[in-house]
């Protein structure tokens, strides 16, 4: 079964993997993106019949009225993506993040569905040696994850709808990310074969981005018995302190040498582990695993020697 689809920050990291896929599919694809990174990343869509591009803003009603008409499902990918980039502009997070999301849930019909990404740093500090589920309480530190959680509600109130709760992103995509932790630490390992970590024992979830697409299309084709619930979505053998990180790094790239701060803080406080069990037992497992996404990126950074990959 194909469908009519709108994806909103389409050309982004995720988008780049996602929107191809969904094409390959079948399924005819409008993206919407402001193009705010001057990314070229959907380039090789163009010949497709079944994908058109707008240039537009997600907070503009009036534009986001008429895009949707038609649509069977919206993927609303556009964000300001991660904690520094929010902090940097509060403004802008708070109107893209949380105010545009809560617009198109209302300007949609009922029937129209939606897969949302929402992101697992929601959870903040968890319990130690406990997992945390779909069911832990969320407790964001960030301005990204604090509008997330209140975007995930409006979300499940709204219904028709899967919430998928992100782990840290990693691995090569056409709009490239370097700010992302496994991104940035490779890369660091790669140019500079050194870094500093501060409170590296603080621990975090990982998922391929290439990973990403696929449970997202693995929600499409089983929206009916997925819906309306959030998931987890992350690598459950990657459960990983920022040393232990460092370490899987260090099998592949044997000189990089990582060391703890003597002083300082990371302002990210997030520190927990993650269970990926409620969305594994729909039939989704990872194909990409930890290592290959960093023999993945060693290969691209053979390539990328600057930072305009980033997002800060």
């Amino acid at each position: 079964m194909t469908f009519n689809i709108l994806v909103t920050g389409g050309a982004g990291y995720l988008g780049s993997i996602m929107v191809p896929e969904l094409l390959a599919a079948g399924h005819k694809v409008t993206v919407l993106d402001s193009f705010m990174f001057k990314q070229a990343s959907l380039n090789q869509c163009c010949a497709d019949p079944n994908f058109e591009v707008v240039r537009g803003d997600c907070r503009d009603e009036t534009v986001m009225k008429r895009l949707i008409a038609d649509k069977d499902v919206v993927i609303p990918l556009a964000a300001l993506v991660g904690a520094p980039l929010c902090a940097q502009d509060p403004i802008g997070a708070t109107t893209t993040n949380l105010d545009a999301q809560k617009m198109l849930f209302k300007i949609l019909s009922p029937s129209q569905r939606v897969l949302m990404p929402i992101t697992n740093s929601g959870y903040g500090v968890g319990e130690k040696g406990k997992f945390c589920t779909e069911e832990t309480p969320m407790r964001p530190i960030s301005l990204y994850g604090i509008h997330k959680v209140e975007v995930e509600q409006a979300l499940m109130e709204r219904g028709n709808a899967i919430s998928f709760r992100l782990a840290t992103v990693f691995g090569m995509a056409p709009r490239m990310r370097l700010d992302l932790l496994v991104n940035d630490f490779v890369y660091r390992a790669v140019n500079d074969r050194a870094v500093v970590l501060f409170e590296p024992h603080f621990k975090r979830n990982y998922v391929h981005v290439r990973d990403v697409t696929r449970a997202f299309m693995h929600g499409l084709a089983n929206f009916d018995t997925m819906k309306d619930q959030p998931y987890n979505v992350g690598l459950s053998d990657a459960n990983l302190s920022k040393w232990e990180l460092c370490e899987v790094i260090a099998k592949h790239l044997p000189k990089f040498v990582f060391v703890e701060a003597p002083i300082g803080e990371d302002p990210d406080k997030r520190d927990y582990i993650v269970s990926n069990e409620k969305i594994e037992r729909t039939g989704f497992a990872p194909a990409y695993s930890l290592d290959k996404g960093i023999q993945d990126l060693i290969k691209g950074f053979t390539m990328i020697k600057n930072s305009i990959y980033g997002n800060v």
